[in-house]
């Protein structure tokens, strides 16, 4: 990934070094900034999306982006007036 951080994104690239097939095929990293995690019960849940990309060595990478998960309470789900 590229020296500058951008909050609650990464990149996954692909493995040039795996000889087993307990090695992983991507590996990466993402900067995730903690003022958007809402803690329950001690877990948080997130969702990944990716989006492959090539980078200027010619080598495709996943560009990630990270959020926090929050369900909609019982009541917003069942009204019908929204």
């Amino acid at each position: 990934m590229e020296d500058k951080k951008y909050p609650n994104s990464g990149a996954l690239f692909s493995s040039k070094t795996k000889k087993k097939p307990s090695h992983p095929d991507y590996y990466g990293s993402f900067t995730l900034d903690m003022r958007t995690v809402k803690v329950e019960d001690n877990m948080v849940t997130f969702k990944l999306s990716g989006w492959k990309k090539i980078a200027k060595t010619g080598s495709t990478f996943l560009s990630l982006q990270v959020d926090t998960y929050e369900a909609k309470p019982k009541e917003e789900e069942n009204d019908p007036f929204q």
